[in-house]
């Protein structure tokens, strides 16, 4: 999908949006419209994989896109400038790494799944933004993005889990699962949890992380 001139098209998911600990994390995938190439048998949405399955695919969606990136807004930021704003700063982090490596992203067709744009307030310099409901699902270059994301920022919270146990973010990712909210309760929060998130934490039901998709 892009538009009339685009060299390329650059897929963009998120993901971490509504975990209580952890960064938010946006995830990009450069494919070229003209000459995509056969894109890796089974890529899909990464809310629609197992685990197994996105460690599996996530390589080969790197190796698929002509560039990829994954760009990072902490917790501490998401408590300072909100949700909104930190998904902004984290696709303007992806685009950077995209712009170093020497992808020309101006002249590119920016892909965002859902129909709010969030990125282009956050540019400084305006690029050509397009919205599409499902587009996750839909459209391999998002799609790629999000399995590319989601395998990131999951191998930070596990690597997290290393170094201060107890949280269960190995499993949870850093989402409200009822053991994470028993293991706030008992441990307190640490600097990798979204502080101001956690002032309604008593009245937010703990997600049953068997049946959400965690992004």
């Amino acid at each position: 999908m892009g538009r009339a001139g685009a060299t390329m098209v650059i897929g963009v998911d998120e993901v971490g949006r509504g975990a209580l600990a952890g960064p938010v994390a946006v995830g990009m995938c450069v494919i070229d419209p003209v000459r995509p190439g056969r894109f890796p048998v089974g890529l899909r949405d990464s809310k629609m994989l197992s685990e197994a399955k996105r460690e599996l695919l996530a390589p080969l969606a790197a190796a698929w896109a002509g560039a990829s990136a994954v760009g990072l807004a902490s917790a501490d930021e998401v408590d300072r400038l909100g949700i909104i704003a930190c998904l902004g700063l984290a696709a303007k982090r992806a685009l950077g790494i995209l712009h170093a490596s020497g992808v020309e992203i101006m002249t590119a067709t920016v892909l965002l799944d859902g129909s709010h744009d969030w990125l282009s307030p956050a540019l400084g310099t305006p690029l050509q933004v397009t919205t599409k409901v499902k587009a996750d699902r839909d459209c391999a270059s998002v799609a790629a993005a999000s399995v590319v994301a989601k395998v990131h920022r999951d191998r930070l919270m596990i690597d997290l889990d290393g170094v201060l146990p107890g949280y269960g973010w190995a499993s949870n990712k850093g989402y409200g699962s009822a053991a994470h909210f028993e293991a706030i309760e008992l441990l307190g929060a640490t600097e990798h949890h979204r502080h101001t998130w956690l002032k309604s934490a008593p009245s937010v039901a703990p997600i049953d992380l068997a049946n959400h998709g965690r992004r």
